[in-house]
């Protein structure tokens, strides 16, 4: 089974449009059991955070399944604070929990994660990553 960490935006970006690709990738891959999301506190704080934001009420946020994909995630602790420098200090944990696990982190922001600060952690966007379960 394959490891993922969800950056905040394609939680968001699958509530927004459900026929895009955030949305078959959690949908498909990750509610089916096929793809296991990799959460800690910070991670789910912050998921629960924004999808609260004011901004976002007109699309019926926060979404009904993402209780169901926090609860049935792969829990870790907070990873020790990510020593590179990321361009948004915010994404720093993401890139941590994604280290620490050993999963692969998917973000429709991948400037926010330039390869100096990666430390070996592949990050890809949902349509790359969608794409390589398909051809997996």
């Amino acid at each position: 089974m394959r490891l993922a960490v969800l950056d905040t935006n394609v939680i968001v970006s699958a509530g927004i449009t459900p026929g895009g690709v955030p949305a078959k990738l959690i949908f498909d891959w990750v509610l089916n059991g096929q793809v296991r999301v990799v959460t800690s506190p910070a991670v789910v704080a912050e998921y629960r955070e924004v999808v609260r934001r004011p901004k976002f009420r007109r699309y019926g946020f926060p979404p009904l399944w993402l209780e169901y994909l926090i609860e049935e995630s792969l829990w870790l602790q907070d990873p020790e604070p990510w020593v590179q420098p990321c361009p948004d200090p915010q994404d720093a944990p993401f890139l941590a929990l994604a280290h620490a696990a050993g999963a692969w982190l998917v973000t429709g922001n991948g400037k926010h994660f330039p390869e100096a600060v990666r430390n070996g952690v592949t990050v890809l966007s949902p349509a790359d990553y969608l794409a390589d379960l398909v051809g997996a």
